[in-house]
Formats: structure tokens, C-alpha cells, sequence
């Protein structure tokens, strides 16, 4: 059998594959295919350890279900809003609501504030520093029970170094109940806060410190800028980034925060943050479809908060 020679001028047909024949991969397409194969049992994990609570939750909100009645509750049972109503009308809801935004708010700049004058301090070299650095991180990789329990001892009105000092030193006529009295025991928990994480924000200011060429400070010096001018206008420039996400993480964390309250004051004398709430739907009432709701609501709340900052930053950066 003979094929006939392509006609002179005219570039040979290519052969298409049949029906039955697939087309060879391409390099972009085999890299694709490996690297989904690469990040499946990752992203597999995440779906299991993130994403299915996060899916039973939300079917839990719209369910009318208490901790006896749990293992008879299925994805698809009757739906209502009612938790949603109960959560939203119980009394105190927008206190509490207040009271976790200032409490997020408060730790997050305080936060900020003492790591980045510790970032500062211990930025040049001196005898000690790397000691000091790692006594900088103490705070937060302690547990955070043993922390609360030493902010417990030295708080109390009776036997509390505080007061001891208060009245010796600064002519207290009596003790101050810290961490149960209404007008100290919120500031008070927003103090401990920003102590306990201010080495988060110390870390990540320290390093962007550490890269900022010497050069210009130097050229800032010699034409006579004063250490305030040097910081405003060449540092300050310099650490916006860092600080405006290191803003972003904290106010997440923190207003999701439980175990910090709770450990100290239990959520009593004006400290009941949402996460607090969220425990006592779900333990004193065992009702867990308010809980959930509450919880959907807290989630909500915190996106629409992040969204309008990273907005509002957005079009600052880009002006």
C-alpha cells in the first residue's frame, strides 16, 4: 500500500487522534497534575479537621437541638431561625457584642504598642541582648494557666504584691478587687492580653526592623534629623505593612479569644467576651443550637469587621 507524497508548496496534514485515542499531555499540564496529587492529602486534612465542623455548625444553628437530643440530630432535620432570634434577644447580647470589641481592640494596639517599643530597645547591639530577646518570648510560650494564675496571686486584694506595693508606695487608702470589679476588670483582662502577645508582634517588627538599610538612617543623621524625626519619617514607613497585618491577625485572634478571660475572671464583672457566651449557651443551658448560632453570629460579626478594615486599608495603600 502507497501513500501519496504531499503536493510541493502544501505542509504535510497532521494526523488527528480518533475517537478512541487521548492527545498527549503537555509539560503544563503534567506539572498541574502533580502538584494537585502533591497537595490532595492536605487539603484533604483541612476539609476534615476544618471544614466539616465548620459545615456542622452552621446545620446545628438552624436546628433546634439540645445535648440530649445530639445523637438523634441528622444534617437534614427541620431548619428554623429560632436560635438565631433567642440569640439575638436574649438580654446582654449587645453588651457583650460591645464588650468583645473593645477587649479585641484594646489587646490588639496594646499588643502592637509594647512589641514594637521592644522591637526598638533591643534592636542595636549590647551585652545581654540575645538574653534579653529570649526573655522577650516568656510570655507567650508559657501556659497560659500558669500566667493566670500568677496574674491571680499577684492581683489579690489581700495577698497581691500589687496592692502590697499600691499601699506602701503610691498611698492607696484600700485594695482594688482587679479582676473583680466592673470599672478594673476589663482594662485589667486587655492589660494581660497585650502582655501575653506582645512577643508575637515583638517578633514580626524586630525582623522587618533588622532590614531596614542602615544607610538611610545614617544619611537622615548627618542632616541633623532628630531620633523622633528618624522614626516617623523613616521607620514608621518602613514597619506600616507589618503593623497593619500584624493588626489584622491579632483583632482575629483576640476576638475569638476564650481561655485568657475565662481563666481570670470567668467572664463575670463586665469581661463576658462572645466566646464566653458561646460556653455558657452550650454548658449551664446545654442548649447547642443556640450555642451554634451564637457562634455563626461571632463569625460573622468578625468578617464584616476584617472586610471593612482591610478595605479601609486597601485604599489607603493605593492612594
Amino acid at each position: 500500500m502507497t501513500t501519496a507524497a504531499p503536493e510541493a508548496g502544501r505542509s504535510p496534514v497532521r494526523e488527528r487522534p480518533g475517537p478512541g485515542r487521548r492527545r498527549p499531555l503537555t509539560l503544563r499540564r503534567r506539572e498541574s497534575r502533580a502538584g494537585l496529587a502533591l497537595v490532595a492529602p492536605t487539603l484533604l486534612v483541612v476539609l476534615a479537621v476544618i471544614g466539616i465542623p465548620i459545615v456542622w455548625t452552621v446545620v446545628l444553628a438552624f436546628q433546634r437541638v439540645r445535648l440530649a437530643t445530639l445523637r438523634r440530630t441528622g444534617l437534614f432535620g427541620e431548619f428554623t431561625l429560632a436560635n438565631f432570634d433567642r440569640v439575638l434577644h436574649t438580654p446582654g447580647f449587645a453588651e457583650t457584642l460591645w464588650t468583645t470589641v473593645v477587649y479585641s481592640i484594646g489587646g490588639t494596639v496594646g499588643s502592637i504598642l509594647i512589641g514594637l517599643v521592644a522591637a526598638l530597645v533591643v534592636r542595636r547591639p549590647f551585652r545581654g541582648r540575645t538574653m534579653v530577646r529570649a526573655s522577650m518570648l516568656l510570655p507567650y510560650v508559657a501556659p497560659v494557666v500558669a500566667v493566670a494564675f500568677v496574674w491571680q496571686v499577684m492581683l489579690d486584694p489581700q495577698l497581691g504584691i500589687v496592692n502590697d506595693w499600691g499601699r506602701r508606695f503610691l498611698g492607696w487608702d484600700s485594695s482594688i478587687p482587679f479582676l473583680s470589679q466592673d470599672s478594673t476588670a476589663l482594662w485589667t483582662v486587655i492589660a494581660f492580653e497585650a502582655w501575653r502577645y506582645f512577643p508575637f508582634a515583638f517578633l514580626f517588627l524586630l525582623a522587618r526592623l533588622q532590614a531596614v538599610p542602615g544607610d538611610l538612617e545614617e544619611a537622615a543623621r548627618v542632616d541633623g534629623a532628630t531620633p523622633t524625626q528618624r522614626f516617623r519619617h523613616i521607620l514608621l514607613p518602613q514597619l506600616m505593612p507589618v503593623i497593619a497585618l500584624l493588626a489584622v491577625l491579632r483583632f482575629i485572634m483576640t476576638f475569638n479569644k476564650f481561655d485568657d478571660v475565662y481563666l481570670l475572671t470567668g467572664g463575670s464583672a463586665g469581661t463576658e467576651v462572645v466566646s464566653v457566651r458561646v460556653y455558657q449557651f452550650l454548658t449551664a443551658r446545654t442548649d447547642i443550637g443556640a450555642a451554634a448560632a451564637q457562634a455563626v453570629v461571632l463569625a460573622v460579626v468578625l468578617i464584616v469587621f476584617v472586610a471593612i478594615y482591610l478595605r479601609f486599608f486597601t485604599g489607603r495603600r493605593e492612594a
